[in-house]
């Protein structure tokens, strides 16, 4: 498991036409692997380019399912309105859910634009998803990842790559697509 951070981000520089700004950071029993590209354009180390966003690359730890409240107030003032930004297919989904240890308070990094039907388990890939989540939740401690393949230079991801590792030893991972 001490590998897959940098195979991930091998995959990440392959799949992304740009510098990079890749950095590590940890929150409760998470680390985040985050492209801060926007940092590169403050620093005026590349041009602004507003089709280039900061991005996750991949974030993995333990689940630490959560008794506190989600703090829906943080999550609506994401960027705005969902609805009104990005249309009545999307929502803004956690790659690591609030319900097993992430966060969106101080760590909006854990945000992204996802596929209503996927993030509320109104499809039988969001049914899956949701499955896995749960999964989670039931077993605290449990080693899980989630991983975003992109097919631009936004911070959409084309596709999810979610994974946990059960207690039985079998790792489980599926590819959701976000399209």
């Amino acid at each position: 498991m001490e590998e897959l951070p940098h195979v991930w981000c091998d995959e990440y520089w392959k799949m992304s036409d740009r510098q990079t700004n890749i950095m590590r950071v940890q929150h409760n029993n998470f680390s985040f692997i985050y492209d801060a590209y926007t940092w590169l354009e403050s620093a005026g180390t590349v041009p602004y380019d507003p089709y280039k966003e900061s991005r996750l690359v991949a974030v993995l730890g333990l689940t630490d399912p959560s008794k506190k409240v989600r703090d829906d107030y943080r999550l609506k003032g994401w960027v705005g309105p969902t609805e009104e930004i990005y249309g009545s297919r999307w929502d803004k989904g956690h790659f690591i859910a609030n319900s097993i240890g992430g966060a969106v308070d101080r760590l909006e990094i854990n945000v992204f634009v996802q596929r209503r039907d996927l993030n509320r388990g109104w499809s039988a890939e969001g049914r899956r998803y949701r499955e896995m989540e749960k999964y989670c939740v039931l077993n605290p401690g449990t080693f899980c990842f989630s991983r975003p393949i992109y097919t631009d230079e936004t911070s959409r991801p084309a596709f999810l790559e979610y994974g946990l590792l059960k207690a039985t030893g079998e790792l489980w991972v599926e590819l959701f697509d976000n399209r």
